[in-house]
């Protein structure tokens, strides 16, 4: 009878400490479709708590590996280098100016004077 508890309690302690460690890897495990530096603090903190026993590190390991940050360095970088290859490009020559301006409506008014003096100059029709 000793040696079937004894036989009992250390395959007992085997599987509690194989579930034990089994669920303090699962904020990894979740996190592992995750970016990398995101996995990195889950198993920082996932393993913190394994050696401190201390029930907030792991808790806050299961919600960071459950929540997915959006990716910010991507779009960043792919303007990092637009910018990069615009810079290395040779300088362009300014256009010409345009012989024929056309004035901006909204920018510049006729003066009473201007108008005036321009139905002067328009013929009248002799009839």
């Amino acid at each position: 009878m000793l040696t079937n508890v004894g036989i009992f309690a250390i395959v007992m302690v085997f599987l509690l400490l194989t579930f034990f460690l089994h669920l303090h890897s699962l904020p990894e495990k979740l996190a592992h479709e995750l970016g990398t530096n995101q996995l990195q603090i889950v198993g920082v903190l996932a393993l913190i708590a394994l050696f401190t026993h201390n029930n907030l590190y792991w808790v806050a390991a299961l919600l960071l590996a459950l929540i997915q940050f959006p990716d910010y360095q991507t779009p960043l970088q792919r303007i990092a280098d637009t910018l990069e290859k615009i810079r290395e490009q040779p300088a362009r020559k300014p256009a010409p100016p345009d012989p024929f301006p056309v004035p901006d409506p909204h920018t510049e008014y006729l003066k009473v004077s201007d108008v005036a003096e321009s139905a002067d100059a328009i013929p009248e029709k002799k009839a």
